[in-house]
């Protein structure tokens, strides 16, 4: 198959991107984040047009501002009428303005990026599960039968193993033979293509896409990064051998009689979901499999629906600690006893936040597990809820002997990936 390199191929994109659009402004009256981050969007024809002026190599600080805190909500993309996919749109506004810095300076911001990610992975994971469990994660662990699908983890998962585990658990459960493949040696190039250095993230991106499609039929993501990037950037401009990408939560709901089949124990909870909206069909299938949980409340919070997940807020720090807040306080005014997230980095920066408010904070898929009979001890939740690294440290000392972990790396790394991570700080005074 003839692959033109990342860089031609986002420039063909781009190209048919500036000839349909005809800043008609339907994509930013409808985005969430132009009031937030303080930008003027009362004519919004004139922002997207500033959009267009950036890809043609110009300079809009407005359209430039949009860009950078653009979340990836998605409510843009059934609004164009002309073809043009704008969150894809202000993707290559970013990608335009990072690749103006040079070179070297782009190289290292991705190398430096990735580093980052790949010792927080390596070091989390291990402080969680032993060598036999992390095994699971190896592709080259082949089922018993020809797997049916590839299930890609992306990257961050692993810092949260219990939801990788329940994944694995519940396509057990449902018979569906599976090769797993993630991590930072399968990543989707993401970083580097943030950073503008597009000839090292295509590498990185086609050489995964190839090995997924080389070990199944169809392959299942958890991550939303991973699947945009993928299945929206990358694969998108690869014109022949269409690229089988679907979440899994959607791969779940097509087996919804099945997995209703599976779910016979109640879980008396009163649940409210955290939903982002940016991957279609996702926050419907999660709500769609709970509510067929047997004894399960399910309680619509009515909040904003923002993002693709919670880091994608990170741009306008001040609004995404609001947005905490009110998803906190909604919470508690419907009385749930459970706020259920649904992807990774949501549960990363909300699960602490247990500790202060009357109700628990999981991922759902600890719901679905319960109701299956399925239960994976969520490590992450109880190591952050110490608040104190040295105690995690002593929590932990078994797994840090066990791979050989260096102590001052896994100081550092508590302190940044867990105990850092916590937009809205902890408190209700907070």
């Amino acid at each position: 198959m003839d692959i033109p390199p990342l860089d031609l191929a986002m420039k063909t994109r781009t190209a048919q991107v500036l000839e349909r659009c005809v800043a008609c402004g339907a994509c930013a009256e409808v985005c969430p984040m132009p009031a937030p981050a303080g930008i003027d969007a009362s004519n919004p024809g004139k922002l997207t047009e500033g959009i267009l002026t950036i890809l043609r190599g110009g300079e809009h600080a407005d359209a430039a501002r949009w860009a950078a805190v653009c979340s990836g909500s998605g409510h843009c993309i059934p609004q164009c009428q002309h073809g043009v996919d704008p969150r894809f749109m202000l993707t290559m506004a970013r990608l335009e303005l990072a690749s103006r810095k040079p070179d070297d300076a782009r190289r290292k911001t991705g190398f430096s990026g990735f580093g980052a990610m790949t010792s927080g992975v390596r070091v989390l994971s291990r402080l969680q599960l032993p060598p036999d469990l992390l095994a699971r994660f190896r592709p080259e662990n082949e089922p018993a039968s020809p797997p049916e699908v590839m299930f890609y983890t992306g990257c961050n998962l692993m810092k949260t193993p219990h939801i990788a585990l329940l994944c694995l658990d519940i396509l057990d459960a449902l018979g569906v033979p599976y090769r797993v493949m993630g991590g930072p040696s399968s990543c989707c190039g993401v970083l580097q293509f943030r950073a503008g250095d597009l000839a090292t993230s295509g590498r990185i991106a086609y050489r995964t896409i190839d090995r997924l499609k080389q070990a199944a039929p169809r392959a299942i993501t958890w991550c939303p990064t991973c699947q945009i990037q993928l299945g929206e950037v990358v694969a998108s401009g690869m014109s022949d051998d269409p690229f089988d990408l679907k979440p899994i939560l959607l791969f779940l709901a097509e087996r919804m009689d099945d997995l209703r089949k599976l779910m016979i124990h109640p879980v008396n909870k009163r649940v409210g979901l955290h939903e982002h909206p940016g991957v279609a069909g996702v926050t419907e299938a999660a709500q769609a499999i709970l509510c067929a949980i047997p004894g399960l409340d399910f309680v619509d919070l009515q909040q904003p629906r923002l993002g693709y997940q919670c880091n994608t807020l990170s741009a306008v720090p001040a609004f995404k600690r609001a947005a905490h807040r009110q998803q906190l306080e909604a919470a508690e005014a419907a009385g749930v006893t459970t706020l259920a997230g649904v992807y990774h980095a949501c549960h990363r920066e909300l699960c602490s936040h247990e500790r202060d408010w009357p109700f628990e904070v999981v991922n759902f898929l600890e719901l679905v597990g319960e109701s299956m009979g399925l239960t994976r001890p969520d490590l992450f939740k109880r190591l952050k809820l110490m608040q104190d690294v040295d105690a995690i440290l002593a929590e932990a000392a078994p797994m840090i002997e066990t791979h050989h972990l260096d102590l001052d790396e896994a100081r550092a790394i508590i302190a940044k990936d867990m105990l850092g991570e916590q937009p809205l700080p902890l408190g209700r005074g907070a």
